[in-house]
C-alpha cells in the first residue's frame, strides 16, 4: 500500500484506551475512508512506554492490545499497525500485526530492528528528532541486511532548543531522492515535548497545515493521531485531530496529491 500511485494514511488514537473505545474508533475511521475513497492502516499503541510522567496513561500491554487490533483488522478487513519497544514485544506483535511501527526514540537500535525484520512484516521506522534525513541510510542497510526490504520511514519533525520541534519539509525530498518510501507524521510533527511541565502539549491546529506542506511537497502517506475528543484524550490530546474534521482534511489532501502527481 505505501509508495503506490495512491498516498496511504496511517490513522487512529494516539493508544488503545479501552478496547470499547479503539473498537468504537476503528470503526469510524473505516466508515470515512471508504466514503472519501482512500487507502488507510489502522494505528493504536497498546503501550506508550515513552510518557514524560510516570503518573501517565500507557496502555493495556503488548498481549491484550495485539490481540484487539488483530481482531479488529479481521473483522474489519483493514491492516493494522502498532509500535514495538523491544525484540520480544516485536515477535509477539509480529505473529499478529501488518506493520511493526519502530519508534523514533529507538530507531536506531539494532537489537530491535533485527527482531522487527526478522518478523518478515511490514515495518515502518519513524526517524528520529535527532537524525538528519540522510542518517536513514544506516538504518536502512541494518534492516535489509536483516532480510527485510519492506520497510518506509516516517518523518516526525526535528528538535529545535528546548521543548520544540520543526517539520523539514526538505527532508521527505532527501529520503525520496535515496530510495525510500517515506510518511509524514502531521501530528507528532507538531509536538511540543515536556512542554506540559509533566506532559506534550502541541500545535494540533497547525496539523493539518503541515500535512498539505507535506503531500505538495512530496510523499506516499500521512500519519495522523485522530481522537473523537481530542481534549479528553489519556494521551497526546493537544495533537490529534477531531474525529468529525477528518473527511475534509481527507478530501483536502487528496486534492493536493491529484493536483502534484
Amino acid at each position: 500500500m505505501i509508495g503506490s500511485r495512491r498516498p496511504a494514511f496511517v490513522l487512529g488514537p494516539c493508544v488503545i484506551e479501552s478496547e470499547k473505545f479503539v473498537w468504537r474508533m476503528a470503526k469510524k475511521i473505516a466508515e470515512i475512508c471508504s466514503v472519501e475513497d482512500v487507502d488507510f492502516i489502522f494505528k493504536a499503541s497498546y503501550d506508550k512506554a515513552n510518557r514524560t510522567s510516570v503518573r501517565s496513561f500507557r496502555g493495556m500491554g503488548v498481549e491484550e492490545g495485539c490481540q484487539i487490533l488483530a481482531a479488529i483488522g479481521y473483522d474489519l478487513k483493514i491492516p493494522v499497525t502498532t509500535d514495538v519497544h523491544s525484540p520480544a514485544e516485536a515477535k509477539i506483535a509480529g505473529k499478529k500485526i501488518d506493520m511493526l511501527q519502530i519508534p523514533a526514540f529507538l530507531c536506531r537500535q539494532t537489537d530491535l530492528l533485527r527482531a522487527a525484520a526478522e518478523t518478515g512484516r511490514a515495518i515502518n521506522v519513524k526517524k528520529g528528532q535527532f537524525l538528519a534525513p540522510w542518517d536513514v541510510r544506516n538504518i536502512a542497510e541494518k534492516l535489509i541486511a536483516f532480510g527485510n526490504a519492506q520497510f518506509c520511514f516516517t518523518e516526525r519533525g526535528t528538535t529545535f532548543g528546548y521543548n520544540n520541534l520543526v517539520a523539514d519539509m526538505r527532508s521527505l525530498y532527501w529520503m525520496r531522492e535515496a530510495g525510500y518510501r517515506v510518511i509524514f507524521d502531521a501530528t507528532h510533527s507538531v509536538q511540543r515535548p515536556g512542554g506540559a511541565g509533566d506532559s506534550t502539549s502541541g500545535d494540533g491546529v497547525l496539523a493539518p497545515a503541515l500535512a498539505r506542506a507535506a503531500m505538495a511537497t512530496g510523499c506516499d502517506g500521512i500519519f495522523m493521531e485522530v481522537h473523537e475528543n481530542p481534549a479528553r484524550a489519556l494521551s497526546d490530546g493537544p495533537n490529534q485531530i477531531p474525529l468529525k474534521a477528518l473527511p475534509k482534511h481527507l478530501r483536502m489532501l487528496k486534492a493536493i496529491h491529484a493536483a502534484v502527481s
